[in-house]
């Protein structure tokens, strides 16, 4: 396996935080560097044991998907090379895991796309027959495809919470409420934001599906992250379209009617469930198996999907 990191270290940038992944340094005053780490959360704690691999495959992935997608909406990549911006001794824990990008505002939701009734969405269909208020045609199974991706939003929750998933008309009144001063003097509403970031994470997904399943693999839901630009142009932003952002089926072992195996931490919810953990910090630490196992999924998603080897 390669070599893992589970927290960078660079000197050389003002630290202004690290989420349950990436750390973010600041580079000048319209600029971050994203450093995505291997570190893995589960259940919304992060665990202690790194997953090799795992931070690179985030990042070429989403590069991927960004150079790909950029035809459909802007995105927060400035074209500045990570390494140009650290100290020389601080490259190599850069080096293939790091993106400088524009500062924006980001918006306050969680903009979920979903084309399979899965997960939460599942839940949600049983109770209601409903997802986030979306209606749904009675009788559908499980891991079932909808007749039409659905946009089903949800809150940002802070670290150590759970997002909860909201309605399309709260998404607009959060929207409006969280960048009314970022948008004034635009023109621009945040409910229209809300509205424009509808609209392309719909067109982002189905793009993403299509060209994904040509390469066998399903992309069942996923969720995009939006910011805006002083002007108020919607960027995308974050990461886009990885297996900590998205459930990726195998084409060739789906099945409707139970939980298709993905590519992505499923494995590692199984594993965390055999043990009786209840689900709060610390997490238990993982067995090499489980962390080799881990690590050989995230790599074969992304040469699956973009058809090349992950970058040494």
């Amino acid at each position: 396996m390669p070599q893992a990191l589970y927290e960078s270290s660079i000197k050389s940038l003002p630290l202004l935080g690290r989420g349950k992944v990436r750390d973010i340094y600041a580079v000048g005053d319209d600029a971050l560097l994203f450093v995505t780490s291997d570190r893995l959360s589960a259940f919304d704690a992060i665990l202690p044991n790194p997953i090799p691999g795992k931070g690179r495959v985030l990042t070429q992935l989403a590069n991927f998907w960004f150079d790909r997608l950029a035809y459909i909406l802007p995105n927060q990549l400035t074209g500045t090379d990570p390494l140009s911006v650290v100290a020389a001794d601080e490259r190599e824990q850069t080096r293939g895991r790091s993106l400088v990008v524009k500062r924006l505002k980001p918006l306050p939701i969680e903009a979920v796309v979903r084309g399979y009734l899965i997960g939460s969405g599942w839940k949600d269909y049983q109770q209601s027959g409903a997802v986030c208020g979306v209606r749904l045609p009675a009788g559908l199974r499980q891991a079932a495809k909808l007749a039409a991706p659905i946009f089903t939003p949800a809150t940002k929750a802070e670290q150590g919470d759970h997002d909860e998933n909201i309605s399309f008309g709260q998404a607009r009144i959060n929207c409006d409420a969280a960048l009314a001063g970022a948008l004034e003097g635009t023109g621009k509403t945040g409910a229209r934001i809300a509205d424009q970031a509808r609209e392309a994470a719909i067109a982002l997904y189905s793009a993403a599906a299509d060209y994904a399943l040509q390469r066998g693999v399903i992309i069942a839901d996923t969720k995009f992250e939006f910011g805006i630009d002083a002007a108020g142009t919607l960027h995308l932003i974050d990461e886009v379209l990885t297996p900590d952002s998205s459930r990726f089926w195998p084409a060739d072992s789906y099945r409707i009617g139970g939980n298709p195996p993905s590519y992505d931490k499923q494995y590692v919810r199984d594993y965390l469930e055999t043990l009786g953990w209840n689900k709060k910090a610390p997490a238990p630490s993982l067995p090499d198996e489980v962390i080799a196992r881990t690590s050989a999924k995230y790599i074969e998603a992304y040469e699956r999907i973009t058809g090349q080897k992950l970058p040494d």
